[in-house]
């Protein structure tokens, strides 16, 4: 019975860092870079969600849309402060922008939200039910993750591969300048993966919050994971990064389940290197083909 726990909420935290993988994968197909920020978009949607619904009292779909509507203008700011002056110099640079301006909001919203932890009820949170006749008892959430991170993996992969604007936008980082010559607005493109990436991340921290306490670090070590997902599965596959989630979140269960949590992060971030060093390009990415 414990291993069927473990593996359901191993889907539910697998799930989650897949989103938030998916928003590495975005803006790398766009534009090759990646936004080191997510993890504080992922708190920013849990956050402002708790702010608006349990604070101010607003009904939760509002609260909801708004938190996620300021996530995506966060990510705007993101890729016209952090990524923008120094990507157009061909410079590195945004590595540690993107990462200095997650710190930034991260304290931020702990000079303003607090330090306590802070429960966010939720109607897929308040019971249990049994599965089956198994005697297990999990929350409806748990479930509801998995199937809308595998859902939208499957409209981003539609997007990038079959719109017209999901081919746009990958013809941009093939070649800009065909692209351009195309009538495709480069910045505007990038800038709205940039959005979409972080709408990904505030989504994850909205399904989350409620099975987790919200915080203002609490993105910090998610978002790590989410990027050693990400690279596990390939920067270039919305399908690799989603599974690789899925992957990575049900071995961390089932290690804390097992061996308990203080051997996960050791096991699991070594799993990962062993994985890497197999396949450089992660489970489901493909080698770069360098023109000489």
């Amino acid at each position: 019975m414990l291993w069927i726990s473990a593996l359901i909420s191993g889907l539910g935290l697998g799930s989650m860092y897949g989103l938030m993988a998916l928003g590495f994968h975005i803006t790398y197909a766009v534009s090759a870079t990646v936004n080191f920020a997510q993890g504080s978009s992922m708190m920013l949607g849990a956050v402002l969600t708790y702010a608006f619904a349990q604070t101010l009292g607003w009904p939760m779909p509002l609260a909801i849309v708004l938190a996620l509507a300021l996530c995506a203008l966060y990510g705007l700011a993101v890729e016209f402060l952090a990524v923008r002056p120094f990507a157009s110099r061909g410079s590195n640079a945004w590595l540690m922008a993107t990462v200095a301006l997650g710190i930034v909001l991260d304290n931020v919203v702990m000079l303003w939200f607090g330090t306590e932890p802070r429960s966010l009820p939720s109607p897929l949170a308040a019971q249990s039910m049994q599965l089956g006749n198994t005697g297990v008892g999990v929350y409806p959430l748990q479930l509801v993750i998995p199937v809308v991170g595998l859902l939208l993996a499957a409209l981003l992969h539609y997007v990038l591969r079959k719109s017209r604007w999901g081919v746009a936008m990958l013809a941009v980082v093939q070649n800009r300048d065909a692209a351009r010559l195309m009538g495709i607005p480069i910045r505007r493109t990038i800038a709205g993966a940039f959005a979409i990436s972080t709408l990904l991340a505030g989504i994850a921290g909205v399904l989350i919050a409620p099975l987790f306490n919200v915080q203002a670090d609490m993105g910090t070590v998610f978002g790590l994971k989410a990027f050693a997902v990400a690279i596990l599965g390939g920067l270039s596959s919305a399908w690799g990064v989603m599974i690789a989630g899925l992957i990575f979140g049900v071995a961390e269960a089932l290690v804390t389940a097992s061996l308990g949590s203080s051997y996960t992060q050791i096991i699991t971030f070594a799993l990962v290197i062993a994985l890497l060093a197999l396949r450089p390009d992660g489970l489901f990415g493909r080698a770069e083909v360098r023109k000489v």
